[in-house]
């Protein structure tokens, strides 16, 4: 009978097992798939088949997702996985008060990933209740980002 797990020096295994590169900061980068944060769901190509990410979108993707998610709500993600803007609901902190935690809580949100090596340059712009957001992320190959969010305070 033959062997279901053939032996062959020739073939180079690490090609195909290892799609994703480590990078001397011990952070991995890989692929992921497309989301449009505004409509909830994923992009889908004309063929309705879910689009996929590069590296740097995978990244930002999952900054964007980790703002959004709040800390410690859902057993599937870890404990160091999400942020704690929700805890500002129904504070009634002045706007530099409220600022400076937003600006806090989003970088230790997204500096718990490996990829990310800063978040700065915050904007704000007040609505009522409602604080909309960006700041710029940069990550350990040197690419930058903005991405934007909003808390209703």
């Amino acid at each position: 009978m033959a062997n279901l797990f053939p032996e062959n020096d020739d073939m180079n295994w690490t090609e195909v097992t290892e799609p994703e590169a480590i990078e001397e900061s011990g952070a991995i980068f890989g692929r992921s798939w497309r989301y449009d944060f505004e409509a909830g769901e994923f992009v889908m190509s004309p063929t309705h088949k879910i689009m996929s990410a590069d590296e740097r979108e995978a990244w930002v993707i999952w900054c964007e997702k980790a703002i959004r998610t709040p800390r410690y709500r859902h057993l599937i993600y870890s404990r160091d996985y999400g942020s704690e803007l929700e805890d500002l609901i129904g504070m009634d902190y002045d706007h530099d008060l409220q600022e400076s935690e937003i600006r806090r809580m989003v970088t230790e949100t997204l500096l718990t990933d490996t990829r990310t090596e800063s978040v700065d340059q915050f904007v704000f712009s007040w609505e009522g209740e409602t604080c909309r957001f960006s700041c710029r992320i940069a990550n350990t190959r040197d690419e930058t980002e903005i991405i934007e969010s909003e808390v209703v305070v």
